[in-house]
């Protein structure tokens, strides 16, 4: 396979492991929050997340460093993404006036 496409879709898994690491972040604060188990929340979490995140990393890179710099650079990229994407709005002044 061409050399490029595999950095491309090596780049493409990474954004969707970043997206679901970060997504499920988002999603297990808002959950976790309002629980009575905040705890076993948070720990699942983290726990299916980074098993989730790791395990795709050592099947995309694969033994090579390239792919591997490829993933974790889509999966940052992701990770702005996802912040962007779920920021609360911001509150102006002309909403704030009766």
């Amino acid at each position: 396979m061409n050399e490029t496409l595999t950095l491309v879709l090596a780049w493409a898994a990474g954004v969707a492991l970043g997206a679901m690491f970060f997504g499920g972040l988002w999603w297990t604060v808002r959950k976790g929050v309002s629980s009575e188990h905040a705890a076993l929340w948070f720990f699942g979490s983290m726990m299916l997340r980074m098993t989730l995140a790791l395990v795709g990393f050592y099947f995309v890179a694969g033994s090579h460093w390239e792919r591997m710099l490829s993933c974790l650079l889509g999966f940052v990229m992701a990770k702005g993404a996802v912040t962007r994407l779920t920021r609360a709005p911001r509150r102006t002044e002309a909403t704030d006036a009766p």
